[in-house]
């Protein structure tokens, strides 16, 4: 099964939708906080695509994903970027996502090869979560003027290092780990192509068309 968690009105195709209002296409109505009404081990895919900044609890809702999600499932997050000033001003965003998420989502780290990096923690290590999440790959969109081909990915990555507002979003694909798992199983999974959210459509389309 696949679900879109936070659908709002805009269920992507062949989806179970969730929200916590019942727009138009919506499956089941809940805080996700609170408890999803699904067994454990059901779904193969979940998308949350610009709705994870807004949930009150981010453990309690990981929690939640985790336990309905099957082991080697695969879970899509496109949030904003920490470190941007509208989202930092945002009242609603009650959670941050940046290149150091990933290392507070599992206690055993994996860093893909083709992902960029996700730095470590030395001062306050993060202590293990409730839940297992494994990084599988990690996407950086980056905001006017830096979305366009005036600079190389190596400034880009000091760019963002040592100022605001150079990068808008960032998509996460993770794998729920529940059982041991290799390496070189994780090192595959992250060579995979997964769904990522309508959202990107048109962003995607405007960088193909500024690169032609």
């Amino acid at each position: 099964m696949r679900i879109d968690i936070g659908c709002g009105p805009g269920k992507e195709s062949g989806y179970l939708g969730i929200d916590r209002k019942l727009y138009p296409g919506v499956d089941i109505v809940c805080d996700i906080c609170e408890g999803i009404p699904l067994p454990d081990n059901t779904a193969e895919f979940v998308m949350a695509s610009r709705v994870m900044p807004y949930v009150n609890d981010l453990f309690a809702a990981l929690s939640e994903i985790h336990r309905i999600s099957t082991h080697k499932a695969v879970i899509c997050i496109l949030s904003p970027y920490a470190h941007s000033f509208p989202h930092i001003s945002n009242p609603m965003f009650k959670q941050k996502f940046d290149e150091y998420t990933p290392r507070y989502l599992t206690g055993s780290f994996f860093q893909p090869s083709l992902s960029p990096i996700s730095p470590e923690i030395p001062d306050y290590p993060a202590p293990a979560p409730p839940f297992d999440f494994r990084l599988l790959r990690m996407e950086l969109f980056y905001q006017y003027p830096f979305d366009d081909s005036l600079y190389e990915t190596e400034e880009l990555e000091v760019l963002k290092t040592l100022q605001s507002n150079v990068v808008h979003e960032i998509m996460y694909h993770f794998a729920v780990i529940k059982q041991e798992i290799s390496r070189e199983e994780l090192e595959a999974m992250s060579r995979k192509v997964y769904p990522e959210p309508r959202a990107l459509f048109q962003r995607r389309l405007r960088s193909q068309n500024r690169q032609n």
